[in-house]
Formats: C-alpha cells, sequence, structure tokens
C-alpha cells in the first residue's frame, strides 16, 4: 500500500465478495489498524512539530527586516524583501500542512467509522484505543503549549528598553505564539481520539471482565 494513500472504504453492499464472516473481520482488522497508523502514528506528530518550525522560521525571517529598520541598517532596502519572501516561502506551507493534516485526519475518521460499521469484533476493536499513543501526543503537546506560552510571556515581560527592540518582543511573542498553537492542535487531536473512543467502542473493560464475557 502507498505510503501517502488511505484504505479504501469497505465496499457497498452489493459489491461485497467476502466468502466468510472470518475473511470480512481480517480486512477491517487491517483496515483499521492501517487507519490508526496514519492518525496517532509518532510520524504524524513529528510533521506536526515540523511544520511548527517551519512557522517559527518564517516568523524569524519576516521580522528580520523590522530589525535592520530599528538598528538603521541600510542593508534593509536589499535584504528586507528577500527576507520576506523567504519568511513567506517557510510560513505558508507550514499553515497549509496544518491545515491539510486536519483534513487529512477527517478523512481518517471517517473510514475508520465506515469500517466499524461494517461488523464488530471487540477484541480486535479494543487495540483502537491507543492508550499508550494518545497519552504520548497529550503529554509531549502539553509540554510545546508551555514552551510556547513561557516564551511569549518572557519576551514581553523581560523586555528592557535600551537592550531588547520592538522587533525583539514581537519576534519573541510571535514564535511562541506559533509554539502553543503547534501544542494546541496535538493536544486537541489527543483529547478528539479518547473522546471518539469513549462514544464509539465504549468505556475500557478490565481484563477479567472482558474474559469472563467470553
Amino acid at each position: 500500500m502507498p505510503s501517502r494513500t488511505l484504505p479504501p472504504p469497505p465496499p457497498p453492499v452489493y459489491l461485497r465478495t467476502w466468502p466468510d464472516r472470518q475473511t470480512l473481520l481480517t480486512d477491517r482488522a487491517m483496515a483499521l489498524q492501517e487507519l490508526q497508523r496514519r492518525h496517532l502514528g509518532v510520524s504524524r506528530l513529528l510533521l506536526l512539530w515540523l511544520c511548527g518550525l517551519g512557522g517559527v522560521t518564517g516568523w524569524a525571517l519576516l521580522i528580520q527586516p523590522i530589525r535592520y529598520i530599528d538598528d538603521k541598517d541600510p542593508s534593509a532596502f536589499l535584504l528586507g524583501p528577500v527576507l520576506m519572501v523567504l519568511g513567506l516561502a517557510l510560513l505558508a506551507p507550514a499553515v497549509i500542512g496544518v491545515v491539510l493534516g486536519i483534513r487529512r485526519d477527517r478523512r481518517i475518521r471517517q473510514l475508520t467509522d465506515a469500517w466499524l460499521a461494517l461488523d464488530s469484533h471487540p477484541p480486535s476493536d479494543a487495540r483502537l484505543r491507543s492508550p499508550g499513543l494518545s497519552l504520548l501526543w497529550l503529554l509531549l503537546s502539553l509540554a510545546v503549549c508551555t514552551l510556547g506560552l513561557w516564551t511569549s510571556f518572557s519576551a514581553a515581560a523581560y523586555a528592557e528598553p535600551g537592550e531588547e527592540t520592538y522587533a525583539d518582543v514581537i519576534l519573541g511573542m510571535g514564535a511562541g505564539l506559533l509554539v502553543w498553537l503547534t501544542g494546541l492542535f496535538g493536544a486537541a487531536k489527543a483529547v478528539g481520539h479518547y473522546r471518539w473512543a469513549l462514544r464509539n467502542l465504549g468505556p475500557s473493560l478490565p481484563v477479567t471482565t472482558t474474559a469472563a464475557r467470553r
């Protein structure tokens, strides 16, 4: 399966050709596991951070011409437009990447719901909860949020006249905001997955209870 291609939705009723239920459950489990990997995989978290890093770098390049102007540096007339173009070239793809990621997550969730509605198999469906991965997303994202808030707060609170310019403050606050938004997206995804699992899979049952029901 190509790395960028999501599993297809289940075929309509009149095109389903599974010879028995076990074959259906096997295909269903494979599709659900792949969708879950695409949704909560560590690579998706790293990609989100990469978009955040690109946004921060682009913001820094956009602010650099203002710093040149504050320093009355004549090179601002030559380097300023170049830095602004480079900044937009980094900031715009980062924003587009986040938007496309949100749309992709929505599509993954639709496909997951469609495969879940095909049948029910609690032992394999329980793996979709991915408590370890969702907790990893949540904790790391909260750490990123904390870093972003601290960066923004320190840039504004500890600025001293004569040592930091307006460009320094704007750079710190803007970079902190972008870092905070990156963490916020990750935390919202982790919480959204928990709510989805609770709504579609129900509360997790102890191992003894599950074994007793079998």
